[in-house]
């Protein structure tokens, strides 16, 4: 089956159009303000009420995450947790490199001199390096463009897009992330998992009988 990278942007528009504002957006804020500016200006915007779900919320971005959403799918469409998660593992592998070969420091060393002006969330275990990009928010953004994709509904796009825009932020709120982490992650995760899509499920296979039932459509 031949499917094209206009195919697979035809099938998730709503959630691209949507995602490419929000770029944009983005770029003006880290073209306007500092680093430093940015990072503050999230940082004391917190709440009790945040801090008790911001870890929640920021799990939803973890590998286990996808590991189950995938199982899952299996159990009714091979294809649907294949896409998913040989995606998340294509995303979070250069995610992993880029940390490792960038080795950027995290708000917490980044702002060592100034710790006592940063407020942490209580019992979040806060990283010092590895800080660019941010993997949770590579594996949301991948994993909305993939679901968007299978959605039938493709209005769906727009709830996931602003649940990954939420696990994104929520890397920022505990200090975690810096602004431009958390932004280019989202970006590999959309564009990486667009070429995925487009290359492995193009593949004949890809659409037999076989991979188009699960566990429980033997």
């Amino acid at each position: 089956m031949n499917i094209g990278i206009k195919d697979v942007l035809r099938q998730i528009r709503l959630f691209f159009i949507c995602y490419l504002i929000l770029l944009c957006l983005c770029l003006i804020i880290k073209l306007t303000f500092s680093r430093e500016e940015i990072y503050f200006a999230v940082n004391s915007c917190n709440y009790a009420w945040a801090d008790s779900i911001a870890p929640y919320i920021t799990n939803m971005g973890n590998g286990w995450t996808i590991v189950i959403l995938s199982a899952i799918m299996a159990l009714f469409n091979y294809r649907a947790a294949f896409l998913m998660a040989t995606s998340w593992g294509l995303t979070s592998i250069l995610a992993q490199v880029l940390k490792h070969f960038f080795d950027a420091p995290r708000p917490k060393l980044y702002f060592k001199d100034q710790l006592s002006r940063i407020h942490f969330v209580k019992g979040v275990d806060v990283l010092s390096f590895h800080s660019f990009p941010s993997g949770h928010t590579v594996t949301a953004f991948s994993a909305a463009v993939v679901v968007t994709y299978l959605s039938k509904n493709k209005n769906w796009g727009v709830p996931l897009l602003l649940l990954a825009m939420l696990i994104g932020y929520s890397r920022m709120y505990l200090s975690e992330h810096f602004f431009e982490d958390v932004t280019t992650g989202s970006v590999l995760g959309v564009l990486l998992t667009i070429f995925w899509l487009t290359w492995l499920d193009g593949k004949k296979f890809m659409h037999t009988s076989g991979w188009n039932r699960g566990l429980l459509k033997s």
